[in-house]
C-alpha cells in the first residue's frame, strides 16, 4: 500500500511539472538516468525522469540513456571477445550453429528475395536454460528447454557474455519500472511477468558491404518483445522511422549510451499509448560494425493483453489476449524456415472497436 501511494505521488508531481528539456541526439531523446543512482534524489527528480521516459515512449518509441549504471568494462569485454569469435573460420563458428530445435547460437543470414540482411549473429539466452513452447500449434502444451551453445574459442566468451547479461538485466528492470510509473501504474506492475523470462542477447557483426545500395544490415521491422536495450559501436547505422512524418532518422552513436525502444508487448500493455516503432540498420561500405541488442522478454506462459487499470469507456480494450511463448515460437519458426508468409504481428490480435 505504501509503495502504491508513493507511486501516485510521483504521477501527481509529473502532471504538475512543465515538460522537461531533453538533450537531442539526431532527434532521438537522450535521457540521463543518474537520478536512479543518486541516494539523495527526491520525488520531484524521479517524477521528472518518469515524465521524460513517458514522453519519449509516446512520441518516438525510442530514446537513449546515459549514466545508466552498467559499467563500461562489461561492454568492452563482450565486444572484444565477440570480435575474436567472428574472426574465426566459418566452419569453427558453425560448430555452435543454431538449428530448427534450438534458435540459440551462431548463424549468418542468407538471401531473401532481392534484399540481403548483411550480417552474422551469435545469440544466447539471458536465463539458462530457457523454456519455450515446443511448437507453434495452439493446442500443444509441451514445453522445450533451450540451452546456450558456447564455442571453445575464445574461451572467455561465455563468462563475459553471462556477466554482461546480468548487468544489462538490472537496467532492464529499472526501465520497466519507469515505464510502469509513466503509465500511472505501480512501479513493479510488470515485474512478475519476467520471473521466468525468455530474454535473449544478440551479438551482431556487420562486415563491410561492397554494394551498400543493394543490402541492409537489418530490414525494416518492429521488435516483438517488451524492451530492447541496444549497445552500438561508433560506426552507427541504426535508423528509426519518425512517427510525425515517416522519415528515417539516423541514431547517431553516443559514447557509452544505450538505445532503448519499446516493443510490441509494451504497445499492447499500454493499449496503444506507446507504440513499437519501425527501425532498420544500414550497412557501411568501408567499416565493419558491431552491435549488441538485449531483448527483454517475459516468461513463455505470459498472456499479453492491455492492462486492466488503463481500460475504461473512453479507452476501450484494443487487443485480444495472446500467449507470448506461442508468439515467440511462431516467429522463430518462420524466421528459421524463411517461410514466404507474413510474420505473426500484434495487429492480428487487434479488436475493431
Amino acid at each position: 500500500m505504501g509503495e502504491v501511494a508513493v507511486d501516485a505521488a510521483f504521477i501527481q508531481a509529473i502532471e504538475h511539472r512543465p515538460k522537461p528539456v531533453r538533450i537531442e541526439a539526431e532527434g532521438i531523446p537522450l535521457i540521463d538516468l543518474s537520478v536512479l543512482n543518486t541516494p539523495d534524489s527526491d520525488a520531484d527528480d524521479l517524477a521528472s525522469l518518469v515524465s521524460q521516459v513517458g514522453d519519449a515512449s509516446q512520441k518516438w518509441g525510442f530514446f537513449q540513456v546515459i549514466n545508466h549504471g552498467v559499467p563500461l568494462e562489461y561492454r568492452e569485454k563482450i565486444e572484444l571477445a565477440s570480435r575474436k569469435f567472428f574472426a574465426l573460420p566459418k566452419e569453427e563458428k558453425l560448430m555452435v550453429g543454431r538449428d530448427e530445435m534450438n534458435p540459440l547460437g551462431y548463424y549468418d543470414t542468407e538471401h531473401t528475395k532481392n534484399v540481403r540482411d548483411w550480417k552474422e549473429v551469435f545469440d544466447f539466452a539471458g536465463k539458462n536454460p530457457t523454456f519455450i513452447p515446443a511448437s507453434h500449434e495452439p493446442d500443444d502444451q509441451e514445453v522445450r528447454e533451450l540451452n546456450n551453445q558456447w564455442p571453445q574459442n575464445p574461451p572467455e566468451l561465455r563468462e563475459v557474455c553471462e556477466e554482461y547479461a546480468k548487468e544489462v538485466q538490472k537496467l532492464a528492470f529499472k526501465l520497466l519500472e519507469l515505464i510502469a510509473l509513466s503509465l500511472g501504474l505501480p512501479k513493479n506492475r510488470f515485474n512478475g511477468f519476467f520471473e521466468d523470462h525468455t530474454t535473449f542477447i544478440r551479438v551482431n557483426h556487420y562486415p563491410p558491404c561492397p554494394s551498400p545500395n543493394l543490402a541492409l544490415g537489418v530490414g525494416r521491422h518492429k521488435d516483438g518483445g517488451a524492451l530492447t536495450i541496444l549497445a552500438q559501436d561508433d560506426v552507427g547505422g541504426l535508423q528509426v522511422k519518425r512517427k510525425t512524418d515517416g522519415e528515417w532518422i539516423l541514431v547517431k552513436p553516443t559514447p557509452n549510451a544505450y538505445i532503448i525502444n519499446v516493443g510490441d508487448i509494451i504497445q499492447v500493455w499500454s493499449n496503444d499509448k506507446y507504440e513499437s516503432v519501425e527501425h532498420r540498420v544500414m550497412v557501411n561500405s568501408e567499416k565493419e560494425r558491431f552491435s549488441i541488442p538485449f531483448f527483454f522478454n517475459p516468461a513463455h506462459y505470459t498472456w499479453v493483453e492491455p492492462m486492466e487499470e488503463l481500460i475504461n469507456e473512453q479507452n476501450p480494450r484494443k487487443y485480444k489476449p495472446y500467449n507470448w511463448g506461442k508468439f515467440f515460437t511462431t516467429r522463430k519458426r518462420s524466421n528459421f524456415k524463411k517461410l514466404d508468409v507474413e510474420n505473426l504481428q500484434i495487429y492480428h490480435f487487434k479488436i475493431d472497436n
